[in-house]
């Protein structure tokens, strides 16, 4: 695992919670693979966390591609798992769709979402900024509404990333993903 201090990385401190979602309405979930919460994937306090989110996630294959916040309807990406660094702010987020699970994020944290998953801004503290990463090769895309059999086993098909997002090799993307498929 990586323990950086420089730039606020320390993965002794991280601590993961992981859950699967069963479809729910038009938001398919991700039947195959659960969503992993990272609880201090970097040290809330250790300076500029939009860029070192940008850094790790792009040393472990899931370059960022924007730096914003969480949309504020439910939707999905059928074509790219994602991940999700929490770079200021605080938030409850719901994740799989309406009525879905409520989870709050802090500063620091990440969530790790499987291709599928159904998420939304509820609502947030402070100025709420977040950096989204996706695996190399994959291009995220926006859904609203059910996707056709098609779209759906393209979505199942999606590869696997060869690298956890936080912690590399040795994260819970191998623990909990690897070995659900």
């Amino acid at each position: 695992m990586l323990n950086d201090s420089k730039h606020g990385f320390d993965a002794a401190q991280t601590e993961y919670e992981a859950f699967m979602l069963e479809p729910h309405d038009w938001v398919p979930n991700n039947r195959k693979l659960p969503v992993v919460i990272y609880r201090r994937a970097l040290l809330p306090d250790s300076g500029d966390l939009a860029a070192a989110f940008e850094i790790l996630f792009e040393r472990n294959d899931w370059p960022p591609q924007w730096r914003d916040g969480i949309f504020d309807y439910h939707h999905f990406h059928a074509s790219a798992h994602e991940v999700l660094g929490i770079a200021d702010g605080s938030a409850q987020v719901i994740v799989g769709g309406p009525g879905g699970r409520v989870v709050t994020v802090s500063a620091g944290d990440a969530l790790l979402l499987p291709a599928g998953t159904g998420h939304c801004l509820q609502s947030f503290a402070r100025h709420f900024q977040v950096v989204g990463g996706y695996p190399d090769g994959q291009q995220w895309d926006i859904h609203r509404e059910a996707l056709t059999p098609q779209e759906l086993a393209a979505m199942d098909a999606l590869p696997f990333p060869p690298m956890d997002p936080i912690d590399g090799k040795l994260g819970p993307l191998v623990e909990f993903w690897l070995h659900a498929a």
